[in-house]
């Protein structure tokens, strides 16, 4: 037959629920059981506390609002680590990612972006001739890695146009770069 067990803690300690409470000392993070000690782990290890969370929260021993509630964090980031650990298992949560892609301003588009930044086309008209995204441009420009044509350009509205035009991809996006009546060929 079960033996009942008493919720005794010791003194100091925070309850996440009547069975399991943690207590932080020194810059650690005790789990307790009880009066025993069940798992430990440093306050800035997100990957320890992310593994131990979701095997207390998956065999439903310890609710996610427990969680969000004694240590301040976002229920959805609760959420996303037990999602991970239900089904890719614990190591997972250990692994340092896949982290970014590429940026997209790179090489041959980052030259092709300036010249067109350069011959004092708008951003939103280099973003759809370039394909990059206006916010993208917008971003490159506030970090110093793109710059705007100053003051007055040099360029003419025929050089405007005929930059457009040849840094046009599509056929179909070139109408307004067209003059009044003339005849697309397709």
């Amino acid at each position: 037959m079960p033996q009942l067990q008493l919720p005794i803690f010791p003194e100091g300690v925070t309850q996440l629920t009547s069975q399991i409470a943690l207590e932080r000392v020194d810059g650690w993070v005790t789990y307790i059981h009880g009066l025993m000690p069940v798992f430990r782990h440093e306050e800035k290890d997100v990957a320890s506390f992310r593994l131990f969370t979701s095997q207390l929260i998956v065999p439903g021993v310890v609710q996610q609002s427990n969680i969000v509630r004694v240590f301040g964090v976002l229920r959805i980031t609760v959420m996303r680590a037990v999602n991970l650990y239900r089904e890719q298992g614990p190591k997972v949560l250990f692994d340092s990612g896949a982290g970014r892609s590429g940026g997209v301003l790179k090489g041959a588009t980052h030259q092709q972006v300036q010249a067109l930044l350069d011959a004092g086309l708008s951003v939103p008209e280099v973003g759809r001739l370039s394909g990059v995204l206006p916010n993208t441009l917008h971003k490159a420009i506030r970090q110093g890695r793109l710059h705007r044509a100053r003051g007055n350009t040099s360029a003419t509205t025929e050089h405007l146009r005929a930059v457009r035009v040849s840094a046009a991809q599509p056929a179909a996006s070139l109408r307004w770069a067209m003059p009044p009546g003339a005849a697309r060929s397709e």
